[in-house]
């Protein structure tokens, strides 16, 4: 019986080293698309236009679970409203985006206050004009993203949160004969409201 009861203390113990306290938020904010030249598209008349791609605002979710001392994870999701611009004609293209990082706080689990460093994979998928995000016909292309943020307990359920990061992307074509290089930079400034658990 005895070692039963040290066995139950053990595992209790276990579990409370590393129990995970949890967050989901909503945010709202910024996002710019920077280096965003998808490159020059030339029609069957030899005439040349330069396609870029730009975003203005996004809406995101976030779930998060932090460790009891300074490292976190977190999943995501985040619509941007964007647009398509070839030459001087502009036509509406949202892009979703899913992602996942790992966070660093520089204070533990528990302060008020918690800056935080991050770094993570995510995807993006451009949905151009006439495509639909039902139909599946968009066009996805993973990256990578880092960033900083501060969260501030506002009470014991609830927290506020502001986040800057820049999502480095692959450079859709969308099927066209565009020829660019490099990568798309996506820079989001937001601010949200979470509540912990």
């Amino acid at each position: 019986m005895r070692l039963i009861i040290v066995a139950l203390m053990a595992a209790a113990s276990a579990a409370t080293a590393l129990a995970q306290v949890g967050e989901i938020a909503i945010s709202g904010g910024a996002s710019r698309m920077n280096k965003n030249s998808l490159g020059s598209f030339s029609d069957e008349f030899g005439r040349t236009a330069d396609v870029l791609t730009t975003t203005d605002f996004r809406l995101g979710v976030r779930l998060t679970f932090n460790n009891p001392g300074h490292f976190g994870h977190e999943v995501g999701y985040a619509y941007n409203h964007g647009n398509l611009k070839i030459g001087d004609i502009e036509y509406g293209m949202p892009v979703h985006q899913g992602m996942y990082n790992f966070l660093v706080y520089l204070l533990p689990e528990g302060s008020k206050i918690r800056p935080f460093g991050t770094g993570g994979v995510h995807f993006s998928t451009f949905y151009p004009p006439g495509a639909s995000v039902f139909y599946g016909n968009g066009v996805t292309k993973f990256g990578y993203n880092y960033g900083a943020g501060l969260k501030i307990r506002v009470s014991e359920s609830w927290i506020a949160r502001f986040d800057y990061r820049d999502y480095v992307t692959g450079k859709p074509d969308f099927g066209l004969p565009i020829r660019g290089t490099g990568m798309l930079h996506q820079v989001e400034i937001s601010a949200g409201f979470g509540l912990a658990f």
